[in-house]
This record gives C-alpha cells, sequence and structure tokens, in this order.
C-alpha cells in the first residue's frame, strides 16, 4: 500500500484522464488523496479518493487576466499557475509533512505538484494529457500568429514570476523546464504509441496506456440514419456562429444530429432548431459517440481519444497550437479530415466525405482496435506504484 498525491489544474481535459487511474489506484489498497478543486469533488469522491479543496488558492483574477485564460493565453495560464503555487506553498508544505505521500502523480501543467515533489524529493509521475511534447514532436504543433505572439511577449512576464519562487525553495531554470517533457522525468501518456508523434524519442520513463475511460461500452452504428456528433469542448465552447453554420449545413442532410454546448441557454442559435437535430448542455459523451458516425470537433486530446475509441471518424476543426498537433496526427491516421473551410457549404462538404468515403471508418476502426490493446487505467496505476523508475533507454 502506498500514499499517493494526485494533482490537477481546474480543467476537465487535464483531470478526467486521472479519475480512473485514481479509483484504479483505490481498488488496489492505495491511498490516493486528490488536491483539486470544487467544480470535480463529487467526480473525485466517487473514484474513492480523498478530496482536498484547493479553490481558495486560486488567485482573484481581474476582468482581462480571466479574458486572456478564456482564450487560452500560454502566457496567462503560466503566470496564474505560479501565482497559485505560491499561495499553496504554506498549505502544501504542512500536507506533505502530515500527509507523507510515497508517490507524487501531477498533470504535466500543474506546477504546484510538480514543484512541490521536487522541493519534498517525492517520487514524481507525470500524467499527460495530450501528446508527450519534446523537440521532435513539437514540431506537430502550429500555432497561429495571436498565440506564437502570446508566448514572446509573454516571457519577460513570466521570467519576473518565475523569479519570485526561488525564496521559496523553487529552483526552476525556465519556463520549458517545467512544461517541455524530459527523458528522465516518469510521465503517464494517455494514448498509445502508435498515436504518439515520434514516440520512438521517448525512453522507458513513458507508460503510453492508451486513453484513462471508465467506460466498457463497445460502439454500437446499428439505426436507421447516420448521427453527427458536434461539441467545441468544455474551454473553448462559445462559438455560436460556428454551431449556427453547422445547424445550417446539416439540417436539410438525411442524418441526425446531437449537439453539446454547455452556454445553449445563452445562445439564440438554439430557440428553433430542425427537427433532426437535439442540443443539450451536458451529454455523456463517450456514450453518444459509441452510436455517432461523424464527430466535429475541436481536436482536444481527450475528445480525439474518445472518438477513435468509439471508431468515430472525425471532422477537425482545431482551434489552439496543441489541438493543431492532435489534428494533424488524426489526419494523418486517415481517420479524420481538416475543416479548412469553416463555411456552411464547407462544413457540409466535409460531412459528406467521411460518410461518403468508409477509408475514414476503417482507419478509426484500427485506432480503436490500438487503443482498446493498450494497457488504460490499470497500466497507469502499476506503472506508478512502481516509480521511481531505473533509467532505461528505448
Amino acid at each position: 500500500m502506498k500514499r499517493i498525491a494526485f494533482f490537477s489544474i481546474p480543467a476537465h481535459g487535464h483531470t478526467n484522464p486521472m479519475l480512473p487511474v485514481a479509483a484504479e489506484l483505490v481498488k488496489r489498497g492505495n491511498i490516493v488523496r486528490f488536491y483539486s478543486f470544487d467544480i470535480f469533488e463529487e467526480k473525485i469522491t466517487a473514484a474513492g479518493a480523498e478530496f482536498i479543496s484547493c479553490d481558495s488558492y486560486l488567485p482573484a483574477l481581474t476582468a482581462r487576466e480571466e479574458s486572456k485564460l478564456k482564450r487560452v493565453s500560454a502566457t496567462e495560464m503560466t503566470i496564474q499557475d505560479i501565482r497559485t503555487t505560491l499561495r499553496m506553498d504554506p498549505f502544501l508544505e504542512r500536507e506533505f509533512h502530515a500527509f507523507r505521500p510515497d508517490v507524487v502523480y501531477t498533470d504535466s501543467v500543474c506546477f504546484w505538484g510538480r514543484l512541490n515533489a521536487l522541493k519534498h524529493h517525492v517520487p514524481m509521475v507525470v500524467s499527460t494529457s495530450t501528446f508527450a511534447f519534446n523537440q521532435f514532436s513539437s514540431r506537430y504543433m502550429k500555432h497561429s500568429p495571436q498565440e506564437a505572439a502570446d508566448m514572446l511577449f509573454g516571457f519577460p512576464r513570466i521570467a519576473r514570476e518565475l523569479k519570485k519562487l526561488q525564496p521559496y525553495g523553487y529552483r526552476v531554470k525556465n519556463v520549458l523546464s517545467l512544461v517541455q517533457s524530459d527523458n528522465e522525468t516518469d510521465s503517464v501518456v494517455y494514448t498509445s504509441r502508435r498515436f504518439q508523434p515520434y514516440a520512438d524519442s521517448f525512453s522507458e520513463h513513458y507508460a503510453f496506456v492508451g486513453p484513462s475511460l471508465f467506460s466498457c461500452i463497445e460502439p454500437n452504428k446499428d439505426k436507421i440514419r447516420p448521427l453527427v456528433y458536434i461539441s467545441m469542448g468544455t474551454v473553448l465552447d462559445d462559438r455560436a456562429g460556428f454551431y449556427s453554420r453547422c445547424i445550417e449545413a446539416l439540417k436539410g442532410e438525411t442524418v441526425d444530429v446531437v449537439i453539446s454546448c454547455k452556454g445553449k441557454d445563452s445562445l439564440d442559435v438554439f430557440d428553433t432548431l430542425p427537427d433532426n437535430m437535439q442540443i443539450y448542455s451536458y451529454v455523456d459523451q463517450i456514450t453518444v459517440l459509441a452510436g455517432a458516425d461523424v464527430f466535429i470537433t475541436h481536436c482536444g486530446m481527450n475528445s480525439v481519444s474518445e472518438s477513435l475509441y468509439m471508431a468515430v471518424p472525425m471532422v477537425l476543426y482545431p482551434q489552439t497550437g496543441e489541438q493543431r498537433a492532435v489534428a494533424r496526427k488524426t489526419a494523418e491516421m486517415g481517420a479524420g479530415v481538416m475543416l479548412a473551410d469553416d463555411s456552411v457549404s464547407g462544413i457540409r462538404a466535409a460531412v459528406r466525405k467521411v460518410l461518403g468515403n468508409i477509408t475514414y471508418r476503417k482507419a478509426a476502426e484500427e485506432c480503436s482496435a490500438d487503443f482498446r490493446a493498450c494497457s488504460g487505467a490499470a497500466g497507469a496505476a502499476e506503472f506508478i506504484e512502481n516509480a521511481p523508475h531505473a533509467a532505461v533507454f528505448s
């Protein structure tokens, strides 16, 4: 039995893959203490872990800072992570001495988890909710001009914030040392080696376990009409214009459509929907995907992994650098088409292309078989239990 401290940021895409791992570790007789945020309390306790609320340590945000976070500004996210680390320092100092974890399992961009594992000399395993990125796989990311400018002009601000960590015993060379993968850190990656770009460049410190899911259901495409599922995730979800064009593109098609949009009640575009469409503020996505034939997606790693796990080819509409990397790999595998033209006619043509060409479904089925052959949450739990791992390189 081990005492294992879990850490994540307040984001669904980063927390959700950790939950089945926590449940598996608890089932194996370990004690899991999950430092997270109130929005996830119910899910964490359902997994059998002890929930520790960290909401009070989040810095108060100005309207400008909140706007930048909603636009997924890498600079703003990094600065707020550093400030949260500083606010949590006295609390985590006490927690590490009281709980005395044998292992820390921390999200890759959760600075307070990573830095406190190092500060307190506790073996650390990193939870990687997207691809593992190094100097090779980073080539898959294509940043927009706005993202590139945000990072370029943000470095001086980040450097000033990083200096504030030093008096508290946190030793950080630069921001890249906090966020980029290296071949010495034990890491769990929620994809397969086949789907990971440049997988051979990563050492045996990496466990590619495939999607981490609670669901055991199988794909079931047996129905009269094709089902198109549309979701832009839980972060970049305020895209009324795009949803409107999707509705216009598909209202006359011989398909059924399910749309997931958390802000549906505030968007006029959903006031009157065609008969072949349904809109929800929340769906059990994996269950919907089990019956779907096409997924129009923002290409978050969790969404794409769930789609491929359920053998659903995609129309790929990425919004950030990381999402573009995931979209590129999906297209390379033949399991989706990039939405280069997001007009009504462009959306309609992309959906028709995926539905009308069996090769996209076949490629998605091959990815599904690959993902299902991975070790999943059980493999991640075993890897964490056996950390730290010897420096053996592939």
